[in-house]
């Protein structure tokens, strides 16, 4: 479990303000990843969606923190700093998460459905359905084979992975990361009425077409699958069309009375 003394903020970072934000997209990273990978998008959106970006323990300026090992403690420590703290927390909210991330994104807004404080809306990435969640033990291999996995996946800059004094400073961050979602087995239920997007790329050997598309178990609103190619990281080579498939999703959780959007970058 983490810790119990408090860090200095649990709440989502956000790189970009947007003063007449109408809607808000809260990213959650991938195992290994954080906060500052989402900056790019926080820069890119639309004048009225502000970007947020979740840090998990152990990683940026968390990291003087416990990583989690588990998904519930993981959970339990973000969700005190998810829609709160300022007086614009009633716009819209849309939850991203890619790989490990859609994992924690989907579980965060199960435990937010509960006190009636549910996203408007939940966009997955390159994970499977809850139900078809994998498993391994990765998280208990050398750590040789843990690096050879995060080259085999990509998505780790170059200069972190030829950086050894970096990477043995991550490493137990990331370890915690593969172990949370190598040990995750989500609790019987559904999102109640949410409606999720689900993005995939057809070369990710990490989730397949059927894995994706069962993502309509996991809720009981509408889901939508889109199909991309690039890999696991499809979302770098292919990010024109991500960011704007993203904030479609973004968009469609606006209410109805909402004015016209402007175009998506």
């Amino acid at each position: 479990m983490i810790p119990s003394h408090p860090p200095a903020s649990r709440a989502p970072r956000t790189f970009s303000r947007r003063a007449h934000a109408r809607s808000r997209l809260v990213c959650f990273p991938h195992a290994g990843g954080s906060a500052v990978g989402y900056r790019g998008w926080s820069l890119d959106a639309p004048w009225d969606v502000e970007v947020r970006a979740v840090q998990y323990p152990g990683r940026g300026d968390r990291f003087g923190e416990r990583a989690a090992t588990d998904m519930d403690g993981l959970v339990d420590d973000l969700v005190p700093g998810l829609g709160a703290g300022r007086t614009d927390d009633l716009a819209p909210c849309v939850f991203f998460g890619h790989s490990m991330g859609a994992a924690v994104a989907y579980e965060a807004a199960r435990r937010l459905a509960l006190t009636g404080r549910a996203p408007a809306a939940l966009v997955v990435s390159g994970q499977p359905a809850p139900r078809r969640t994998r498993g391994g033990d990765l998280h208990r291999a050398s750590d040789a084979e843990l690096l050879a996995d995060l080259r085999r996946l990509g998505g780790t800059a170059a200069d972190v992975m030829d950086n050894d004094a970096l990477l043995a400073a991550l490493l137990p961050a990331i370890r915690s990361d593969y172990r949370v979602i190598e040990t995750y087995r989500p609790s019987p239920g559904a999102l109640p009425g949410v409606p999720v997007t689900v993005l995939y790329a057809d070369d990710d050997p990490e989730v397949t077409a059927e894995e994706a598309a069962a993502w309509r178990e996991a809720t009981t609103g509408p889901c939508e699958v889109e199909v991309f190619t690039g890999g696991h990281f499809y979302l770098e080579s292919r990010r024109t069309s991500v960011l704007a498939r993203v904030f479609e999703a973004v968009r469609a959780a606006l209410p109805e009375t909402a004015t016209a959007w402007p175009s998506t970058p």
